[in-house]
């Protein structure tokens, strides 16, 4: 028996490369431009004026929103045309005027964004950047080239992110911050320059994290922001006096492997 296939719809004013790869019941609209070396899975919704070039993979059942521009070449002198990639995750919501550059050489030639994230209208994700699955990214936010989202984090409204930072798990970066530093999983940090002020307790519970997993957490805050330490005193203190949490031992990893430090 044959297996039914949801037919596409490809307005007559988008313009489609015969070598694009188009999955099922794919939608793309007005004046929309869909390269070459582009892949859309099933269900992908290009709505009007988006381009996406490259060697762009789009997963399935994202929503791509107008004037959306993914996988073009990267902002950075050194970029030399090689053949870089951009992977979008599955479920994905990219909102009006969102811009997506491809990898380069000098950050493993990829830029990949994970699954079921928000991209709100104007955010700008700058080359080689990694988002993980669940990332929102509110109104202009912005990241600079070499950026680690992790799952789940919340960046606010104008935020600006300095290149090769990392951005921890569920944290939640207020707007119009300026991260310069790693911001701490699991942490509220707001500011220009950023700040952090303890554990995002309004996140955690609205994910559901148990009362031992948030009050563990507290008192490893209580131990790097309230204390006296230093931070090697303060993990020192936390891996003796908070064991078994596993979220407090993703904290303190996340510290032990930053370049860049982190914020306080």
């Amino acid at each position: 028996m044959a297996v039914a296939t949801k037919p596409n719809n490809v307005h007559p004013s988008a313009v489609v490369s015969p070598s694009a790869r188009i999955g099922n019941g794919c939608y793309i609209g007005p004046y929309s431009i869909v390269g070459a070396d582009v892949e859309l899975a099933d269900d992908v919704r290009l709505e009007s004026h988006c381009v996406i070039d490259g060697r762009t993979t789009i997963g399935q059942g994202t929503r791509v929103f107008p004037f959306v521009s993914i996988g073009l070449p990267a902002q950075d002198l050194k970029y030399q045309g090689e053949p870089s990639e951009t992977r979008i995750g599955r479920r994905n919501m990219i909102r009006e005027f969102v811009t997506i550059h491809r990898g380069t050489a000098g950050g493993g030639m990829l830029t990949e964004i994970g699954d079921d994230c928000l991209l709100m209208a104007q955010v700008h994700i700058a080359h080689d950047c990694i988002l993980g699955d669940g990332v929102i990214m509110a109104n202009a936010a912005t990241l600079a080239g070499h950026v680690v989202i992790e799952n789940n984090a919340n960046v606010g409204a104008y935020s600006g992110v300095h290149q090769f930072c990392r951005v921890g798990r569920e944290a939640y970066i207020g707007g119009y911050s300026v991260v310069v530093k790693d911001a701490l999983p699991f942490a509220l940090t707001v500011g220009n320059h950023a700040r952090c002020y303890g554990l995002n307790t309004t996140g955690m519970k609205r994910r559901g994290y148990s009362r031992e997993v948030i009050d563990g957490l507290h008192r490893a805050f209580h131990l790097l922001l309230s204390s006296k330490l230093n931070t090697t005193q303060a993990l020192e203190r936390i891996k003796k006096e908070i064991q078994e949490v596993s979220e407090v031992e993703t904290l303190v990893q996340f510290i032990e492997t930053s370049k860049r430090g982190v914020i306080k």
